[in-house]
């Protein structure tokens, strides 16, 4: 029906009577909004439909929203349970590394702790005997 009325505003071509400009419409009074009721009729069904999907597709991203939110915050909070445990176990390997360094420093300095004590004794008999010669050295050279 909408083709008819749409083929009814122009005047047919060669039809007796004076000439008159082609595509001009014939009733102005209906105009095309009168033409267009039928169409936008057809289509409310259509725009409800759409406007319940885009509806049902806003609730759906608030619920995704909030669903991605909590998993968020959740995702936080064992971060920052995990920081902690990685903390802890930094600490302690930093302290493991340390005890084992303080370990080597404490091996090396008893190493050359018997090292001086060794060349150390192994100087006394030779200190003994210069001590010893340097008090008999007067007393022989000077017999009273």
């Amino acid at each position: 029906m909408a083709r008819l009325s749409v083929l009814d505003r122009f005047r047919p071509m060669g039809a007796p009577g004076p000439a008159g400009p082609s595509g001009v419409p014939a009733v102005e009074a209906q105009g095309p909004a009168t033409e267009l009721i039928p169409v936008f009729a057809a289509l409310h069904a259509d725009v409800q439909g759409c406007e319940e999907l885009v509806a049902a597709a806003r609730r759906q991203a608030e619920h995704d929203v909030a669903e991605a939110r909590t998993q968020a915050a959740a995702i936080v909070s064992q971060a920052k349970l995990d920081a902690g445990a990685a903390r802890a176990e930094a600490a302690a390997v930093v302290e493991r590394d340390a005890r084992a360094r303080d370990a080597r420093d404490m091996n090396r300095a008893r190493q050359e702790a018997e090292s001086v004590e060794e060349a150390g004794l192994a100087l006394i008999p030779a200190v003994v005997g210069k001590v010893t010669n340097s008090l008999l050295d007067p007393q022989i050279a000077d017999p009273k």
